[in-house]
């Protein structure tokens, strides 16, 4: 069962200062990853003007024909960050799916607008245009990175567009603007959790290397908490060690992190990068603990560091195994299609949409979607969605008055490969 909230006037967020220019001005790169059973449903994400929220053609609901309501979906499909962003695809699309077969929004079925963002900024930039100003959407589900949300979400947020983060942890997101919420816990939260599974399995674990690429907004923040959360259990924070997410020779930096003796090391990157930094620590002898961060957290990973991404431990905001009945649903689904367990980028990207469906109904029930002009459709719905209670893939979440989200269930899971050294999975630890 749903629970929506109603709210006759609406929940401002504080006002809080931007990210600073250099947080915002970083690349961040992975290695593509082309998932052969992932949907490609990419529209091209072409140039577009200034945001403009007018009414949408024909006057439907967020420019779809007169009997859907469109949703964006602005993430990652192609370039270096496709091996994230398709597992996103993937996720929304089930959420269409399974909605519009429960009836969508009070019998007006929805329909999901992708625009691909590519790796970078400037993609996005173009995608958040595209389906703002020519898509007409109602709102937006996206985009794949915290730093392509720094770039992209004030141009939503100055259309008065809702725009719901999937996979954007790094701190200061929902300050972006009132109207940018994630559905993404931030790092800060379970960051902490993975050192505390470390310990658990290691409990003479004293001295630490942490790993960080200086070029990704999110690696940057993340580093951060994993810092932070090691000098407050005690530890000794041995080396600090920067790279590239466009690096694949780390054996420097593993060398150095090697010779100070360190019992865990951690590491903020993306799959790739991290993938093969993994491999060289080990192929270089070091037989510690390793924490991967949330840019690890997918099994695209397995095939980087194969074999030797055995017993590395990711926290997580999301499980498979969790029950309620939509997880549930949305798990059969998932395995269906992939013939494998769902990932968290694509229980949260179904989340987002999941999200923006049941705010829909709650506007709808107190008047009509289809007779409000789309700029007041867009605000009473993010209005909305900041006062709902929904029962999740994630579990039972909800937000605060900024934007962010409550969330009351998280894990750690171990890399665990098969004996091919090409396939794995994720063990939730107890």
């Amino acid at each position: 069962m749903f629970y929506i909230l109603m709210f006759d006037r609406p929940l401002m967020k504080k006002p809080a200062a931007r990210p600073s220019a250099l947080f915002v001005t970083c690349a961040s790169l992975l290695l593509a990853c082309t998932q052969t059973n992932t949907p490609q449903t990419s529209t091209t994400a072409s140039p577009a003007t200034s945001p403009s929220p007018g009414a949408s053609p024909g006057g439907s609901p967020g420019g779809g024909s007169s009997n859907t309501i469109s949703i964006g979906i602005g993430v990652a499909q192609t370039s270096n960050v496709a091996l994230l962003g398709q597992e996103q695809v993937a996720g929304a699309k089930i959420a269409e799916k399974y909605f519009n077969d429960k009836g969508g929004v009070d019998g007006t079925r929805i329909k999901l607008v992708f625009q691909d963002t590519g790796g970078d900024e400037q993609g996005t930039i173009n995608a958040f245009n595209t389906l703002i100003n020519q898509d007409k959407v109602v709102g937006i589900v996206g985009p794949t990175l915290s730093q392509q949300a720094f770039s992209a979400d004030p141009i939503a947020d100055r259309a008065k567009v809702p725009v719901l983060a999937p996979s954007n942890t790094a701190k200061g997101i929902p300050q972006i603007g009132d109207y940018v919420t994630r559905v993404s816990a931030p790092v800060a939260v379970v960051a902490p959790n993975a050192v505390k599974a470390a310990l658990k399995q290691n409990p003479n674990i004293k001295k630490v290397a942490v790993f960080f690429a200086q070029n990704d907004a999110f690696s940057k923040s993340e580093t951060e908490t994993f810092q932070t959360t090691v000098k407050d259990m005690g530890l000794e924070l041995a080396t600090v060690q920067k790279f590239l997410t466009t690096d694949t020779d780390f054996q420097s930096q593993a060398t150095n992190a090697i010779n100070v003796k360190p019992d865990l090391i951690i590491i903020s990157g993306l799959a790739a990068d991290g993938g093969n930094l993994i491999k060289q620590l080990r192929e270089l002898g070091y037989k510690g603990v390793i924490i991967g961060g949330n840019g690890l957290n997918t099994s695209n990973v397995f095939a980087v560091c194969k074999a030797l991404c055995e017993g590395v431990l990711i926290a997580q905001a999301y499980s498979p195994e969790y029950q309620n009945e939509i997880n549930k649903a949305f798990r059969e689904a998932y395995r269906a299609q992939f013939k494998k367990e769902p990932p968290q980028f694509s229980a949260q990207a179904f989340t987002g949409v999941q999200v923006f469906v049941e705010s829909l109904k709650a506007v709808n029930a107190k008047s009509k979607v289809s007779q409000k002009p789309l700029a007041e459709l867009r605000t009473s719905l993010n209005q909305q969605l900041l006062g709902g209670k929904y029962d999740t893939p994630l579990g039972e979440i909800s937000f605060t008055p900024e934007g962010e989200i409550n969330q009351k269930e998280f894990y750690v899971a171990r890399i665990k490969m098969e004996a091919d050294g090409n396939n794995g999975k994720f063990e939730f630890l107890k």
